[in-house]
């Protein structure tokens, strides 16, 4: 059972420790400023908007969902995903797939590729724990095929690890560049004792322009060497099951993988997306993606963002300058500043836009620099002890910096809670 307390950033110092059933019967009103700054929260009703927003696109296209884990490296938030019809769940690392066996995940897809000795030792105690566990990694190489079979001499394993073979970019992460190499890595694999070709997998996510022709034409050319392999597997009698699985699918053009993942092959293909950040999605970044997706698929709505940082004003040291109480030990930066939203006197005020001038520009370990127009009226600059709520840039990276996160309703009232496992 996981126990929130006071070792917790965020939850009330001194406070009893609580349950995850205790959490709504404190209640706790962010707005009252019931709960110390700085606090990432997540907004129920953006959650389960998505949750459903994603199910359904899944569902009209014949599709299954294993979505990122790592996004928030949290088990409630993966049994929503569950609940809500995913097949299974996406990890990067053993460590992580392990977290998710350990709360009942039933199907573990490492989206990476495994060859570590300790890793290996790791995954296959997994299996001998949990008998009706499923698992696959990727491979993409003939010397990690070697590397894992020297494995298994040396540990005497007998069992056979289920594995994708991943298909590459240039320039890019993982994954074969070549059709020779996709040919050989894969006849490779087939004729290991210890693995079995369950499928080919790909990953288009660090291609995206938000350009409709560029992103199409990368990822039509990404995905007839799938096809093509996938093809020629299946031929060659390399493929070790009558369903084939085909996956790919990042946060950001995944509409565009999800066209190609159902081929006419001839057999039954399971074909699996693995975009993560969908669940919380963002006010920047993923934000931009989204519109161009809705775009393309002419949609009116979208995903809406669910995760927002609160910090308070705790300096205004000089005209068009305040600090707010939050930093790079609380929000992510790896790809945009935080973006604020809305305003709040801390007393239980509801909450307002704030004005447009405002923009953080920059973060300190501790400190947000929150830049106004300072010949701009004076109810217009910040003032001291007044909640600023920011939206975030890349939910991954701010997630990683918090070992609880409080559910609220549209009032900022808590109404539930979750862990994460970093």
């Amino acid at each position: 059972m996981t126990v929130f307390g006071p070792h917790l950033k965020g939850f009330p110092t001194g406070g009893a420790p609580l349950a995850r059933e205790q959490i709504p019967a404190q209640g706790w009103q962010l707005l009252r400023g019931d709960l110390a700054l700085p606090l990432a929260v997540l907004k129920q009703s953006a959650l389960q908007h998505n949750l459903h927003w994603m199910r359904d696109f899944c569902a009209r296209r014949g599709l299954f969902l294993a979505p990122h884990g790592k996004t928030s490296l949290s088990p409630e938030l993966w049994r929503l995903q569950l609940d809500a019809g995913a097949w299974g769940i996406s990890f990067a690392t053993v460590f992580q797939a392990a977290l998710g066996a350990r709360h009942g995940v039933p199907v573990l897809l490492i989206a990476n590729q495994v060859i570590q000795r300790a890793e290996l030792d790791a995954l296959a105690g997994l299996h001998a724990e949990r008998p009706g566990l499923r698992s696959m990694f990727l491979v993409d190489s003939v010397g990690q095929v070697e590397a894992i079979e020297t494995w298994a001499g040396a540990r005497g394993f007998e069992g056979r690890f289920e594995v994708l073979l991943e298909l590459g970019v240039a320039g890019q992460r993982t994954g074969t560049r070549t059709a020779d190499e996709a040919r050989q890595t894969a006849a490779r694999i087939a004729s290991s004792p210890v693995l079995r070709l369950a499928g080919i997998e790909c990953y288009e996510g660090t291609t995206a322009h938000c350009d409709h022709a560029k992103d199409r034409a990368t990822v039509q050319g990404l995905m007839d060497r799938v096809d093509a392999i996938a093809r020629e597997a299946m031929a060659q009698g390399w493929l070790a099951d009558d369903e084939i699985i085909l996956s790919a699918g990042g946060s950001a053009i995944f509409d565009l993988v999800a066209e190609r993942l159902r081929p006419d092959l001839g057999r039954p293909v399971r074909g699996v997306l693995r975009s993560g950040c969908y669940l919380t999605h963002d006010h920047q970044r993923y934000t931009r993606y989204l519109c161009c997706v809705g775009e393309r698929l002419n949609l009116s709505e979208t995903l809406k963002p669910a995760l927002e940082v609160l910090a308070c004003v705790q300096s205004q040291p000089e005209p068009g300058l305040a600090l707010l109480s939050m930093g790079k030990r609380d929000v992510s930066y790896d790809l945009d500043l935080p973006q604020p939203l809305w305003r709040s006197d801390g007393c239980g005020g509801a909450p307002r836009p704030v004005p447009a001038h405002w923009r953080i520009d920059a973060l300190n370990d501790q400190h947000a620099y929150l830049r106004f127009d300072a010949t701009a009226p004076r109810a217009e600059w910040p003032r001291l002890a007044e909640t600023v709520a920011s939206g975030i840039s890349h939910p991954c990276t701010t997630f990683d910096k918090w070992r609880w996160l409080p559910v609220v309703d549209d009032g900022y009232r808590v109404v539930d809670a979750v862990s994460t496992g970093f």
